[in-house]
C-alpha cells in the first residue's frame, strides 16, 4: 500500500475491523518511512458480468445496451418504460444470482424473449426477428403459427382433400 503523504511503497497495518455498515474492511495503516497514519477501506469488487457472443468473443454486460434492445422492440407499443426497466432489473438480478461471471448471449436473448412474450406479442416478434436473425417471411410465418398454437388460438383449418366434395 502506497503512503498518501510520501508515496513510500511499504506500510504496516495497525488495526483491522469491519466498517460501520459492514460492507468493507477498515484498516489503519502506518507508513514505514514517514510514520504518518492513514485509513484504507477494502471492498469486494462486484461480480463483473460478461456476455459470451456467438462469435466466441466476450464483452462486458451493458445494462443500457440490453435495455436499448428492449426499447426498440417495444417502440410505438403501449408498453410503459417502467415495465422495460423491470425486465432489465429482473434479468440482471437473475444473472447475478447464478453467481457465474459469464452468460451466453443466447441465454440472455432467451431471458428477454420469455418476459417480452408475457408483456407484448408484437414486441416479442420484433425482438425475436433480430435475436434469431430471421431472413425471410417464412420464418416469421412459422413463428406466428407457433405462437398462435401456444397462446391457444386455433390454427386455421384446411379443407380435407378427397372427402366427398360439396
Amino acid at each position: 500500500m502506497q503512503c498518501p503523504y510520501c508515496d513510500f511503497e511499504d506500510t504496516k497495518v495497525i488495526d483491522s475491523r469491519l466498517s460501520e455498515n459492514k460492507d468493507a474492511v477498515r484498516r489503519r495503516r502506518e507508513c514505514l518511512s514517514c510514520g504518518e497514519r492513514f485509513t484504507t477501506y477494502e471492498r469486494r469488487e462486484p461480480l463483473r458480468l460478461m456476455v459470451l457472443k456467438r462469435t466466441g468473443e466476450s464483452e462486458p454486460f451493458e445494462r443500457e445496451k440490453f435495455k436499448a434492445g428492449l426499447v426498440k422492440a417495444c417502440a410505438k407499443r403501449q408498453v410503459p418504460e417502467e415495465e422495460i426497466e423491470y425486465i432489465v432489473d429482473e434479468v440482471e438480478a437473475e444473472l447475478r444470482e447464478r453467481r457465474r461471471h459469464e452468460v451466453a448471449s443466447r441465454r440472455l436473448g432467451d431471458m428477454a424473449l420469455v418476459r417480452l412474450r408475457r408483456l407484448d406479442m408484437v414486441a416479442y416478434l420484433r425482438f425475436a426477428s433480430v435475436y434469431r436473425q430471421y431472413t425471410d417471411v417464412d420464418q416469421f410465418q412459422s413463428e406466428l403459427v407457433r405462437l398462435s398454437g401456444a397462446v391457444g388460438a386455433p390454427a386455421p383449418e384446411k379443407p380435407a382433400a378427397g372427402k366427398g366434395g360439396q
